[in-house]
């Protein structure tokens, strides 16, 4: 579970990995002619990633590394029982860590000493964390002016003092937190999850649900459609946000009352480039790749002694900074596996409802 001590602890630098023969298995997907692939979301994500982890380690080891996007589960699935992985490593969220175990690699941590720098949150058997955003509130400032927008998942419910069309995730995922935090619910208390704390998270969304003229599932809807107008406010990925708002996008966000979380990178079953892909993770998490974050400002670094050379001003998009995550939950991506899985039914029957 990540906590607000997890987020705020500080770690040691680490060393990238001495270089490697390339493996058996390597060669022979070489000569089958597909190169090492890295898949993740796409968008700022992907270019984030591509800029500070990819494509340095790459240029550091001599070797092509292509990309892919969008991450997606079921076709990592097919993969696997097919015996063909086209993906080496990919970018998930925290929560497939623990739902897709059975097809990824469990990780070699002689080949990963970079996250004995991390804190232990960051760390799972068969994933690590190598970036960090949130889901947030977002909103276009045609409707709200940017400083005058929604900072609480109550103000979001509130269709009256901010009135127009909503969007929410199109999965439970995030909107169970959300709407418990809408209905009062302390921090503290949104885990363990039980069934009474869901049936008042359904309740909260059933009030809502008239006014969600989208449910999004990918990140680069809710920008979009705040920029167009099509949508007055819209939970968001903090990082989508950010880049627009680069780019005098009439769209604002607050971190106030967001949902913290990581980027989780695993190697798919059967990869024939395990051996690299271990690497490449222990070099997303070293103190160079993770201070390579702080220039990009979408997504922030894990490593704490990384997003303590952030300046003011980066400080402020940084969800790991101090000032952003007291105001946010974390969210502990095993229980919310758990309710994803377990009332995955009744969402369905909820949005179709």
């Amino acid at each position: 579970m990540l906590n607000r001590r997890r987020f705020l602890s500080s770690a040691a630098t680490g060393l990238l990995a001495a270089p490697g023969a390339l493996s058996a298995l390597t060669l022979i997907a070489k000569a089958q002619g597909r190169p090492m692939t890295f898949c993740s979301w796409g968008g700022a994500l992907s270019d984030l990633e591509k800029q500070a982890f990819v494509d340095p380690f790459g240029k550091s080891r001599g070797m092509e590394i292509v990309s892919a996007s969008p991450t997606n589960y079921a076709k990592m699935k097919a993969m696997v029982e097919a015996k063909s992985p086209e993906w080496d490593i990919v970018d998930v969220g925290g929560r497939f860590i623990f739902e897709g175990a059975d097809i990824l690699e469990s990780l070699d941590m002689a080949l990963i000493p970079n996250a004995k720098a991390l804190d232990p949150g960051w760390v799972t058997p068969k994933g690590i964390f190598t970036s960090s955003g949130a889901t947030v509130i977002a909103w276009n400032t045609k409707a709200f002016p940017a400083d005058k927008g929604p900072s609480s998942w109550k103000d979001f419910w509130d269709v009256k003092a901010f009135p127009g069309p909503r969007g929410l995730y199109k999965s439970f995922y995030y909107n169970y937190e959300a709407a418990l935090l809408a209905a009062g619910t302390k921090r503290s208390d949104i885990y363990p999850v039980t069934d009474e704390k869901v049936k008042l998270a359904f309740d909260k969304l059933a009030e809502l649900k008239p006014n969600v003229k989208v449910w999004w599932n990918a990140g680069a809807q809710p920008p979009q459609l705040l920029s167009s107008g099509e949508l007055a406010l819209s939970s968001a990925w903090s990082g989508r946000m950010f880049a627009i708002m680069k780019e005098k996008a009439p769209a604002a966000m607050t971190y106030k009352d967001g949902i913290a979380w990581g980027n989780a990178w695993v190697i798919v079953k059967g990869s024939p480039y395990a051996k690299q892909a271990n690497e490449l993770i222990n070099f997303a998490i070293s103190q160079p790749a993770q201070e390579g974050l702080l220039a990009v400002g979408t997504y922030g670094p894990v490593l704490g002694s990384a997003a303590a050379k952030g300046t003011p001003e980066q400080q402020t998009w940084m969800a790991t900074a101090p000032n952003n995550v007291k105001d946010m939950l974390i969210i502990n991506e095993e229980q919310a596996g758990l309710y994803s899985k377990k009332y995955e039914a009744d969402w369905n029957k909820f949005l179709l409802g």
